[in-house]
């Protein structure tokens, strides 16, 4: 039961994420000019550590990382690389195949947030939250 709950608070905690992810890359291509490639990181950046604040904060409540606070994010940071990888090869392969995409990369987002949820849950549960809070 606690697995489920976590993944439900995972997925809003994704969708929170997309909606951060998804409108500062859009702001940026569509009113700062920015090239959608490199939007991305900075909006990736941002969405990343929202989502950590998030997923320590609700998803992952009952764990710890046994990390301090700056270390934490290191690691989550770190660790949400290989789910970049994933996020990044679908937004990019999305930009190459629908060029119409460059001026709404939020469709390719969401592609490539979608292939990355399940390599960043696993990691973030296994490799970085993964004992339970203990109670002195």
């Amino acid at each position: 039961m606690r697995l489920k709950h976590e993944v439900m608070l995972f997925a809003v905690g994704g969708a929170i994420g997309f909606i951060v992810d998804a409108g500062i890359v859009q702001l940026l291509v569509t009113f700062a000019h920015v090239n959608p490639y490199a939007g991305r990181v900075v909006s990736f950046l941002i969405a990343a550590t929202v989502t950590w604040w998030w997923n320590r904060s609700h998803t992952f409540a009952t764990r710890q990382s046994g990390r301090s606070l700056g270390a934490e994010w290191l690691h989550w940071m770190a660790l949400m690389g290989g789910g970049a990888a994933v996020n990044y090869g679908a937004y990019a392969a999305c930009l190459f195949e629908f060029p119409a995409w460059h001026k709404w990369p939020v469709l390719a987002v969401a592609v490539g947030s979608f292939f990355a949820a399940f390599v960043n849950f696993v990691s973030a549960r296994t490799l970085l939250f993964r004992r339970a809070k203990t109670h002195s």
